[in-house]
């Protein structure tokens, strides 16, 4: 049984509508929290993003039976405070379960200050969402924040369009250490798999991690000689050819070891064939970096880019070389936003082993979905190809996307037009919601996988319009209470 919010106050349990925030404070939390209180407290969105968190629960659970889990509301709350903050898990847990103001949010008592969060029930909990959950409450939070701002209904969009690099959390990678990656799952895996069974065979496996990591160093450390002498060099390049070879040998003799331990077992069990499925897939990953240590150093081929892996735990990482100045190369993905006049990220997209110019048409269209209203959007260079010229002039009412190389009398005048440029110059407001969204959780993606990813990518974007809604209603606070104190400033002034 698991609901969305229990409707039934408790003793002591103070409604949402009457939580207070300072509206001086000046950090993110009071804004998320405003930005969620202001979208519980109207009944018309309220059951607009209930209905869209119910969908969270499988069809064939009765939620008037079971055991009751945690709050839908309450995911929503946590999850999109962990991403506005930037927090891990840890830190989340730690403001849950005692920052006063928050646990008000999530309908705790001053009587239920004994109730704990546990960390691995906020994992769990948090990872529920989907990031097609996101992007349909995205859409009614962004619909809402054009009512809280004062939006026309009538009112075009005029948009803005980015990408940028969002990090995958791994080291810097080399083949050699990709090997250790993968040495050391298999080792550690095949241990406790045969410890689990009662097999033996692997009693010195910390042992032989530790030879494995000591080859490791010793090929990681070696540098090619800078010496003008022809034979010091060459006496380097072999003394490095020899300590490769030998981490590659005792990698290959380990691997055999491995799958002959897998003819001995014949256990039927599922668990057991899950950890052997698990345990071949870091073998194929150890397998592929020793081929492409071999070809490289040995051999003295180059490594096609295409065959490479940055990563054996997050496999969709990319190689990312933007030309920014300081930062040479990137390990992430990229994720493209589009963002409307009011500061609001309408849409986004991570993108897979895609350019800006093959992602240029499909978000826009994508986004021209979601809201009709759109009539314009500027873009970079990046963007720029003929037949997305074409395109986007059929699905908008006004492009702004830069032309690359010399430009014909017809470009040139449209480019040089007043509109144009104007439209350029504010172009550059999208570059403040990326460094928002980096400050506030997209500088490094803490989750895993792929859909982790999707899902971190996500939540980050709602949690930043819930923000700015937030932010707006702390402004209309302040002002209200500026103009109290003003008229109260007068009345004792004329009294006096």
């Amino acid at each position: 049984m698991r609901k969305v919010i229990d409707m039934q106050m408790r003793i002591g349990e103070v409604a949402i509508d009457n939580i207070t925030f300072d509206p001086h404070s000046r950090d993110e939390i009071p804004e998320l929290l405003m930005g969620l209180q202001s979208i519980c407290c109207n009944r018309e969105i309220r059951e607009q993003v209930f209905e869209v968190l119910m969908d969270l629960v499988p069809d064939d659970v009765d939620p008037n039976n079971g055991r009751s889990g945690m709050g839908l509301w309450k995911i929503l709350v946590l999850g999109t405070l962990r991403l506005s903050c930037n927090w891990d898990y840890d830190k989340l847990l730690d403001i849950a379960n005692n920052h006063r103001t928050l646990r008000l949010m999530l309908g705790h008592s001053a009587m239920d200050h004994e109730y704990r969060y546990a960390l691995q029930t906020l994992k769990d909990n948090i990872s529920l969402f989907t990031p097609e959950v996101h992007d349909r409450i995205n859409q009614i939070v962004v619909r809402y924040g054009h009512e809280v701002i004062g939006k026309k209904v009538d009112e075009e969009l005029r948009a803005s369009c980015d990408s940028f690099v969002v990090e995958t959390d791994v080291h810097f990678p080399t083949d050699i250490n990709l090997l250790f990656d993968a040495m050391r799952k298999t080792i550690v895996l095949i241990m406790a798999l045969c410890n689990g069974l009662g097999l033996s065979g692997w009693r010195q496996g910390i042992y032989l991690l530790k030879k494995v990591k000591k080859h490791f160093r010793k090929a990681q450390q070696l540098k090619r000689s800078t010496s003008k002498d022809h034979q010091k060099k060459a006496k380097r390049e072999q003394l490095i050819i020899a300590a490769h070879l030998a981490y590659l040998e005792l990698a290959e003799s380990l691997i055999a070891r491995v799958k002959e331990n897998f003819l001995s077992i014949s256990s039927p069990s599922i668990v057991v064939h899950l950890r052997i499925m698990e345990i071949e897939k870091y073998i194929a990953h150890a397998e592929r970096q020793i081929d492409q240590i071999r070809k490289r150093v040995v051999q003295g081929e180059a490594i096609p880019h295409h065959e490479k892996v940055f990563s054996i735990f997050e496999e969709h990482t990319e190689w990312i070389s933007k030309g920014k100045a300081g930062v040479p190369q990137e390990l992430g993905l990229k994720v493209c936003v589009v963002k409307d006049q009011f500061g609001f990220i309408l849409h986004h997209r991570v993108m897979q082993k895609e350019t800006d110019d093959q992602v240029a048409v499909p978000i826009i269209e994508e986004t021209k979905d979601r809201f009709n209203q759109l009539c314009s959007c500027s873009f970079d260079k990046g963007f720029h190809s003929p037949e997305n010229q074409q395109q986007l002039a059929e699905i908008l009412g006004k492009v702004i996307l830069p032309r690359k190389g010399k430009l014909s009398a017809i470009n040139k005048e449209i480019e040089n037009s007043d509109e144009f440029r104007e439209t350029r110059r504010r172009h550059s407001a999208v570059e403040s919601s990326i460094n928002a969204l980096e400050n506030h959780g997209l500088d490094r993606c803490r989750d895993h996988g792929l859909h982790g990813f999707k899902r971190y990518v996500g939540l980050a974007v709602l949690a930043r319009n819930i923000q700015i809604i937030g932010h707006i209603l702390q402004q209309k606070e302040l002002i209200r209470l500026q103009r109290l104190e003003e008229k109260l400033g007068n009345k004792v002034s004329a009294v006096l």
